[in-house]
């Protein structure tokens, strides 16, 4: 069964017209009548609200019965377009970092002191090149990863 479906049965057996349930759910009739097309559909708080006050489960209220409806595809994209946004989130940060490091160890390399002691040895950490290039990178690759994992992530939603 559809959520439109589910919401004009609960309605009509609680004898409420559109405007009625609408009042009771403080929102405009039209939004009820949409959610009753399949125009729209409610978001989870709205639903929450709509559970408690006609006292039907969740289950019941978002999956109608055993199929899944459009509901509960709804639930279930915004579910994963949360961990893509959470994920995409995480690798920029860290592709930030290892930038930040990066050039961190260029500019220590270039501020610090290089001198040769008594015995005739050099001291200088030349090891801060390469690591800051490895760092820079490691950054830029994670960057181009997350770049290409949302493009190709935008391109299948568009479809």
């Amino acid at each position: 069964m559809e959520f439109g479906e589910k919401i004009k049965e609960l309605r009509t057996k609680n004898q409420l017209t559109q405007e009625k349930f609408a009042i009771r759910l403080n929102v405009t009739r039209q939004a009820v009548s949409n959610w009753e097309n399949n125009r729209n559909l409610p978001d989870l708080e709205m639903l929450i609200l709509i559970s408690s006050i006609f006292h039907i489960s969740l289950d019941e209220l978002i999956l109608g019965g055993r199929n899944v409806n459009n509901m509960t595809e709804k639930l279930i994209k915004d579910g994963s377009e949360t961990r893509r946004a959470k994920l995409t989130m995480v690798t920029t940060l860290i592709g930030a970092f290892l930038l930040f490091f990066g050039f961190a160890c260029f500019f220590i390399k270039a501020n610090s002191v290089e001198y040769i002691d008594a015995i005739g040895i050099l001291h200088e950490n030349f090891y801060l090149i390469p690591i800051g290039f490895l760092f820079i990178f490691a950054g830029m690759m994670v960057f181009i990863f997350t770049g290409i994992r949302f493009i190709i992530a935008f391109v299948a939603h568009r479809k």
